[in-house]
């Protein structure tokens, strides 16, 4: 791995010419009191460096005679690292990751100058920790009191995002296989979950069984909360509390991924808790079936990442007038999204380090992002009923036999050069297949 965290590199520093890319580790994050979740690297700064430590800081500098890349770390502590565990240390930031200078977080004011001063830019993403942003912010300001007396330093600073997220967009060989194997156990554990489901059993239960299989087959754990929705629970959209028991006749919608290596999974499935669905929820399931395998075909290399949404819309608004859930003309109802009340989110998202991943889905109103092999998105329709929806004026009063149903179906999809592969294809999601 080290050698694709180098390419990266190189292949950020060729982008940024004669400035100097700085980026921060993420900061430890506390659960309470005094006891701190798990460390989650920034993404940035792990696709970058593969360093998985707190108080990092990592420089690119590639205009600088000696020291293109730079790593400012925690030193060694031996009493720390017995309290809170083992610390890189300065000289295997060299060695290990593959800097070519290290020093001691602590010195970092009075390094980084060097890294920066005869830059034309700094790139830097201002985050949420306030005070590390006005500390890059204080250098920048020092160097252009001085730049009239030297003629040479930073002139401005542009966020590192939309060149290092261009990058990562596009997945390589090897994040590739990291991702096929976070599907594989998304998948494991969702197969596990609809075998383990019945009536009775409390959703919390349904989600031990899932998460159990992230961890024993290496996963480092949930990509996000788990969503274990039980009949009307399914209509909201990040429902975690995952306490109700389950009852018969009624659906269970879960949206469950696992991480694994730092790479994530985003699986959603619903099915009957009983085994059978009811008329009305077969006929609001197959809408939403439907309108995810028209999204799926448009994902095709060369094509707008808008047409899997606008192509679920589509389908979605077709049915619910059928169904007589809202009336009127199909492009009309479109739009002005009166589709809305019944299926309020977008049809997927990028994915990659980041659940959620970082990259745009548009160029401005009239320039699309069009698709291309190696990214890896998610396609995720659904239809909701929410309770006590409030009709348009110009709409029907909801039938209360629709009331509280909900349903998502979310694949896991990567553009190949000839079409598309759903990773996530082996959790059934035909009616016949999820029925039993």
């Amino acid at each position: 791995m080290q050698a694709e965290y180098r390419q990266r590199r190189e292949q950020l520093m060729s982008k940024i010419g004669s400035g100097t890319a700085i980026f921060r580790s993420a900061p430890s994050s506390v659960m309470h009191n005094d006891v701190e979740y798990n460390y989650r690297q920034d993404s940035d700064f792990f696709y970058l460096t593969g360093f998985n430590e707190a108080q990092a800081v990592a420089v690119l500098a590639p205009h600088h005679a000696e020291h293109r890349f730079v790593l400012f770390v925690q030193p060694k502590d031996r009493e720390k690292e017995v309290w809170s565990g083992y610390r890189c240390g300065i000289e295997a930031a060299k060695e290990v990751y593959g800097a070519d200078e290290a020093y001691p977080i602590a010195e970092l004011d009075e390094k980084l100058t060097q890294y920066i001063e005869k830059a034309e830019r700094i790139y830097y993403h201002l985050g949420r920790d306030r005070s590390f942003n006005d500390k890059i912010l204080n250098h920048w300001q020092g160097l252009m009191r001085t730049y009239p007396k030297r003629g040479t330093g930073p002139i401005g600073i542009e966020d590192s995002g939309p060149i290092l997220h261009s990058m990562r967009l596009v997945k390589s060989p090897t994040e590739l296989e990291l991702m096929r194997k976070a599907a594989d156990i998304g998948v494991e554990a969702h197969i596990r979950a609809m075998e383990f489901t019945q009536p009775g059993r409390y959703e919390y239960e349904i989600q031990a069984e899932i998460e159990h299989i992230f961890k024993k087959r290496g996963g480092i754990g949930p990509a996000y909360p788990s969503i274990v929705a039980s009949g009307a629970n399914a209509c909201v959209l990040h429902y975690v509390e995952n306490t109700r028991q389950m009852q018969d006749k009624e659906l269970l919608l879960i949206d469950a991924g696992c991480a694994y290596g730092y790479y994530n999974s985003d699986i959603t499935r619903t099915f009957p808790v009983g085994g059978k669905f009811t008329a009305e929820q077969k006929a609001l399931y197959e809408i939403v079936l439907e309108a995810q395998l028209a999204a799926l075909a448009q994902v095709q290399p060369g094509k707008p990442y808008k047409n899997i949404h606008d192509t679920a819309v589509r389908v979605l608004t077709s049915g619910l007038v059928e169904l007589g859930i809202i009336k009127g003309e199909i492009d009309k109802l479109i739009e002005e999204e009166k589709y809305k009340p019944f299926y309020m989110h977008r049809t997927g998202h990028w994915l990659g380090l980041d659940v959620h991943d970082v990259g745009v889905y548009q160029h401005g109103d009239d320039n699309p992002q069009i698709l291309q092999p190696g990214q890896v998105l998610t396609v995720e329709p659904g239809l909701y009923i929410v309770p006590d929806t409030k009709p348009a004026e110009d709409q029907p009063e909801i039938d209360p036999r629709w009331v509280g149903i909900g349903i998502r179906i979310e694949d896991d999809v990567l553009v190949t050069p000839d079409g598309h592969d759903v990773l996530t294809a082996k959790v059934p999601k035909a009616i016949a297949s999820v029925e039993r």
